[in-house]
């Protein structure tokens, strides 16, 4: 990818609850034909049967959605604070309406496979999903997520992303 090199996950520095949960990320999924992406604070970054991997969150209703589920893999894209603005309209605005990514202000390049990433991204994780499945009601614990997070029973799916490749700017 132009202007990124690639690097081991473990060499990764930053800090991942800062990295999804404050600074956000975008979710990029679709081919060269067709392509969305949208803005979460929600996943993770870990270790699960000897991968290295990324966990993310879905809801159905989601433009993205579509992608994700017919895509093999997506992206997932951090930026610089200056890009905030953009990542907030990624949030806020769908793909189905408009090209998201220009009214952004973002760009879109593929990667060697062909997923689609963010050319303004400091950081981006191409990852392969090894796993996926819905949410379930009866699955959560503790009770009290369902009535803050999910009063409508409007469920994520979970995709578990076997990383692939990280690239840095340089």
């Amino acid at each position: 990818m132009n202007g990124f090199r690639e690097i081991d996950p473990r060499e990764l520095q930053d800090n991942v609850f800062r990295l999804i949960g404050s600074d956000w990320m975008l979710i990029t999924a679709g081919d060269k034909e067709s392509q969305n992406t949208m803005t979460a604070s929600w996943g993770g970054l870990g270790y699960v049967w000897n991968y290295p991997v990324a966990y993310v969150v879905i809801r159905p209703q989601r433009y993205t959605y579509e992608f994700t589920e017919r895509e093999d893999r997506m992206t997932l894209s951090f930026f610089d604070e200056e890009w905030r603005k953009a990542l907030s309209y990624c949030g806020t605005h769908s793909g189905r309406e408009e090209d998201k990514f220009a009214a952004a202000g973002i760009s879109v390049e593929f990667t060697e496979s062909g997923t689609p990433a963010i050319s303004q991204a400091r950081l981006i994780i191409e990852g392969k999903k090894i796993y996926a499945d819905m949410l379930k009601e009866e699955n959560f614990l503790d009770k009290d997520i369902i009535k803050s997070w999910y009063p409508a029973s409007d469920y994520h799916r979970a995709y578990m992303l076997k990383i692939e490749h990280v690239f840095i700017k340089e």
